[in-house]
């Protein structure tokens, strides 16, 4: 039945697509096939890259499209590396991302941990430390700037009960010493959770032998830990690493819900910064040449942590 199907098909196909198939390498088939995808990324990917090269060279503004567009060099590119609102900006990206990957890695390490222990209804409380990793940035940022409201926010009961304070003194999203505190403390809550499953697929890597060797010479659970689990789950949360630097490096959606880069300047990352340039100043020339500054940093230096992960995976 299958042999009959096949032979008409095979007298349907003209006879010279037929040949021109039969002509071809399976490396051009899978050329043929894979080539879409590769136009559509340049599309999408490559080329606004180098339109945003070309423009970050220039005065262009995108609300004054019939401005001739001069040419102006490295302009752009000198007064952002010379602007102290920058630099301040900048400063505000290195102490978000500092607290949240250390404390996203030390919870989540410790929690895969826990989880590695298989204990009773550990699949259901994995489920529930998951949850927060599968909403949307969006409900996550409106739930908790409900929780830090100081009237009626849960958040400001919890920590008055605590500490005697009243509700109404504490400002999360409006002091300037707290409002960092609190989007550091909502990222940590909703990406813990992606730290966690890394670590806990390079836990359950680990062969159960080692341990069993490791018994056999009466190392303790304490020695083990540091001898067999850390070292070899180190380059799963190096990974993890990566990948919560780079996200929290661009990190623009749970800032602009929360504060909106406020009060004053005290949240404004480079990611508001540059919506600000960009959307709001619309000195489009001056915030391209930031975006290519921003990408070449953090190419730069995940480029470097890559090769520090591949000497640690190859040791």
């Amino acid at each position: 039945m299958l042999d009959r199907a096949a032979e008409a098909a095979a007298r349907a196909t003209p006879e010279t697509l037929a040949s021109r198939v039969r002509g071809l390498s399976d490396r051009m088939v899978a050329w043929l096939f894979i080539a879409p995808t590769i136009v559509l990324l340049l599309a999408i990917n490559i080329f606004p890259l180098i339109w945003a090269i070309q423009l970050s060279f220039t005065n262009y503004r995108a609300n004054r499209p019939n401005e001739p567009i001069k040419n102006i060099g490295l302009s752009n590119y000198s007064r952002i590396l010379t602007d102290t609102d920058t630099w301040i900006a900048m400063q505000a990206t290195a102490h978000f991302v500092f607290w949240t990957i250390l404390l996203q890695t030390l919870i989540g390490f410790s929690l895969a941990y826990l989880i590695d222990r298989k204990f009773r209804g550990h699949a259901f409380w994995t489920t529930i430390i998951l949850v927060p990793m599968m909403l949307s940035p969006a409900v996550v940022g409106n739930f908790w700037r409900f929780l830090y409201e100081p009237q009626i926010g849960l958040f400001t009961y919890v920590v008055s009960f605590f500490t005697g304070i009243p509700t109404t003194d504490i400002l999360m999203l409006s002091n300037v010493t707290l409002a960092p505190w609190a989007i550091i403390i909502v990222d940590t809550w909703m990406w813990t959770p992606y730290v966690m499953l890394i670590c806990l697929a390079g836990l359950r890597s680990i062969p159960d032998y080692i341990y069993e060797a490791a018994e056999v010479d009466r190392a303790s659970n304490w020695r083990q830990f540091w001898s067999i689990t850390l070292p070899m789950a180190l380059p799963f949360i190096m990974l993890a690493v990566l990948f919560r630097g780079i996200e929290n490096f661009k990190m623009f959606d749970m800032v602009n819900l929360l504060t909106g880069g406020g009060p004053g300047s005290t949240t404004e990352v480079a990611s508001i910064t540059l919506k600000r340039e960009a959307f709001e100043k619309w000195r489009t020339g001056f915030s391209s040449a930031f975006a290519i500054i921003l990408f070449v940093a953090v190419f730069g230096l995940a480029n470097i942590y890559v090769k520090v992960l591949n000497r640690v995976k190859s040791r």
